[in-house]
């Protein structure tokens, strides 16, 4: 096994629980090939632990363990083994949910999720990639799937200087894969469809803003209709709008599948949409902006905060007093005071006075390591407007 030996200040953050070491607070490498399992020593020569070594990303270590063992078949089969056991703990309702959280479950740059009978992986560095055929192992005598799906096709590999792809890597897959969740039937795409094949991140708040949504509503960025549907009980109508038409098929068919009638989707851009409703007086008791991440880097926050900025502003404009928005964020580098105070902005030129009902982020299955603050991204926000007295 080769070694790398990191400066006192990466040493500092392995001993505070971060995983990381960037290219800079590299001291020394010895006998480490790209995707090594490594041994990880301080300036002072002492051990820190083991981690997967990379040579072109600008994290460079991501530390698997503290301990002086083996990484192997068996490693990642027991780490595997304990993230199933703890979603055994926290999933309800649902056969689709993240089984590996990356760094959150000590297995960095790994991703699975799970859709009924159905996995999929991301390896998404040099470590992982060379773990995969153990990994793959481990998760058919875990779960015994009928097929495991990579989806590899992400920029971040790019980093890693692996390549893009995407493709069963082991049994047969169905064009759809059919999952459940909250007493609901989806059906998802593993090969094509956003992320892994759906938002599973946002299962339980799905249910908690059913628990508010009320009247005429509006869904923007509905992706798979997720909250749309799970709201419909709750309103005389809910819209749907999405920019993506194979996003909407797949909205549609989960629509019918579930028998509801009160629902519609619509093609269009959310930000056109919400601005030409404006113009038209249009107004509604429920609006919810679940968009895509903004910024994918620091240096994209202000840009971000801008756009959330403007659909928040446009989306108060539509809500009737006492209306209930939910909006959202994806963004780990947008913080939770740079989200609240641009939703508050957005409220101030309205003239409208916001009720905070709560303050949620991404399911539990998603879990958030507190001395690793990249590993919590989503952020959910419900309001009431509340009304003159």
């Amino acid at each position: 096994m080769g070694t790398v030996k990191v400066t006192r200040q990466a040493a500092m953050r392995f001993a505070a629980g971060h995983p990381w070491a960037f290219q800079w607070e590299v001291e020394e490498v010895r006998q480490a090939q790209p995707g090594d399992a490594v041994r990880v020593l301080g300036p002072d020569g002492r051990f820190i632990g083991i981690a997967h070594y990379s040579s072109t990303s600008r994290i460079s270590l991501r530390l698997l363990t503290d301990r002086d063992e083996a990484v192997d078949r068996d490693f990642y089969f027991r780490r595997l083994k304990a993230a199933l056991e703890y979603r055994r703990q926290v999933v309800e309702s649902s056969d689709a949910y993240r089984v590996v959280h990356s760094e959150a479950d000590r297995l960095p740059a790994l991703i699975v999720d799970r859709y009924a009978d159905y996995l999929v992986i991301q390896t998404l560095s040099q470590g992982m990639e060379r773990a995969k055929s153990w990994i793959v192992e481990a998760l058919l005598e875990l779960f015994a799937p009928k097929a495991i799906v990579e989806r590899n096709d992400v920029p971040r590999r790019d980093l890693e200087s692996l390549p893009r792809q995407a493709g069963v890597i082991y049994g047969e897959l169905p064009e759809l894969v059919e999952f459940h969740m909250n007493g609901l039937t989806f059906y998802a795409d593993l090969l094509r469809g956003q992320k892994t094949g759906a938002f599973l991140d946002q299962r339980e708040n799905y249910v908690a803003v059913a628990r508010y949504a009320r009247g005429e509503a509006l869904d923007c960025f509905t992706s798979g209709g997720g909250f749309a549907l799970h709201i419909a009980p709750r309103c005389r109508t809910v819209e749907g709008v999405d920019s993506s038409e194979t996003a909407l098929a797949l909205a549609e068919r989960n629509r019918q599948v579930n028998g509801v009638s009160n629902v519609t989707f619509r093609l269009a851009d959310a930000f056109e949409l919400l601005t030409g409703y404006a113009v038209s007086g249009r107004r509604f008791d429920t609006v919810v902006l679940d968009p895509p991440g903004f910024a994918k880097t620091r240096s994209e926050v202000k840009a971000a905060l801008r756009a959330y900025r403007q659909l928040n502003y446009r989306a108060l404009q539509l809500l009737n007093p006492g209306g209930v928005l939910v909006t959202c964020t994806c963004s780990h580098h947008v913080t939770d005071e740079e989200f609240m105070e641009t939703v508050a902005s957005a409220a101030r030129e309205q003239g409208k006075l916001l009720r905070v009902l709560e303050r949620r982020v991404q399911a539990l299955d998603h879990p958030v390591l507190l001395s690793v603050p990249e590993s919590l991204y989503l952020r959910c926000l419900i309001f009431q407007v509340v009304e003159d007295g």
